[in-house]
């Protein structure tokens, strides 16, 4: 179908506005969209509680969880290229709205961001977040509910990451993954990648401006920890919601992973939010595919847990 409406009339606007692209930017300009973004969003829904932890006295997290028993823990990566985003401005209304629509406490994960820490400082500093949950588990949600890993674009990649990384080390216990339009891959020449169509709020030469800042090597970007679709066996993962969006230069990799998992035998649901751009997960209050972006995501969750808590 074609870009959605309201979409194309956001980029209508910030066109007029004649700001430099992301790309033409550097990371401390690029970071000050941020606060415009969120003002827009809103703060998000009321929960039970809010607390900040420092792991390790370097680690945010935020702790945000329900009114009565959670549910499930959903942790979760948020996006901005390893370079953008944060837990306060750009997410903590999307962890909010998680927290309202499936009763789960939802862990955000404020890694260190690229250059001034690249990679493998984002992987590194969320498995902690991980491990921290894991070790905090009874404060966290009645014993025995499912650990959900989730995130969007780099987030996502960072889920699909940690994932295959408790497999590998035998724990934490992952039981779902949530990847939206996650980075899968350092293929910059994949058909969604060179579409005029996709070349929008994130285009390919603000991806290949990501990737030089979170991973200058292009020969190390192949490492699974950075390109998860590379790693040598994706069987034994636990099961997985893919969700790409229809005009994103990510679209491609992102099927091509959920393709991966399903031939692993991993149990992969795979959707495409149809005339969405890259982005609009975080857009509450901005784009209309938002909330029909939260709603499906959260029906993912709850039909897991359903299915799973004890």
């Amino acid at each position: 179908m074609a870009l959605e409406p309201v979409t194309q009339v956001f980029l209508a606007e910030l066109a007029e506005a004649d700001g430099p692209a992301i790309h033409e930017s550097t990371p401390a300009v690029a970071r000050l969209h941020g606060p415009i973004l969120s003002g827009l969003s809103g703060r998000g829904p009321e929960v039970g509680s809010v607390r900040d932890v420092k792991v390790d006295g370097r680690i945010r997290v935020r702790v945000l969880r329900p009114e009565g028993e959670p549910r499930a823990v959903v942790v979760y990566f948020h996006g901005g290229g390893w370079v953008l985003g944060d837990i306060d401005l750009q997410y903590d209304h999307v962890g909010r709205r998680i927290v309202e629509a499936t009763r789960a406490t939802v862990v955000l994960v404020n890694y260190r961001k690229a250059p001034e820490h690249p990679f493998p400082t984002a992987v590194e500093d969320s498995w902690r977040g991980v491990e921290w949950v894991a070790e905090h588990a009874k404060e966290l949600a009645p014993a025995g509910v499912p650990l959900v890993v989730a995130g969007d674009s780099a987030g996502g990649n960072i889920a699909a990451v940690v994932a295959r990384r408790a497999r590998d080390l035998g724990g934490p216990r992952v039981d779902y993954q949530v990847l939206v339009y996650p980075v899968t891959d350092c293929d910059f020449d994949r058909p969604s990648y060179v579409d005029p169509r996709n070349q929008l709020l994130l285009s390919r030469d603000t991806m290949m401006w990501f990737w030089d800042h979170y991973l200058p090597d292009k020969a190390a970007r192949t490492h699974p920890d950075a390109s998860p679709l590379r790693a040598e066996s994706l069987a034994g993962l636990p099961p997985a919601f893919v969700y790409v969006a229809e005009y994103d230069p990510l679209h491609d990799e992102g099927v091509a992973y959920a393709e991966a998992l399903r031939e692993a035998g991993v149990p992969v649901e795979l959707e495409e939010a149809a005339g969405q751009m890259h982005a609009f997960f975080q857009m509450a209050g901005i784009l209309p595919g938002f909330e029909d972006g939260l709603r499906l995501v959260a029906e993912h969750i709850n039909q897991f847990v359903a299915g799973k808590v004890v």
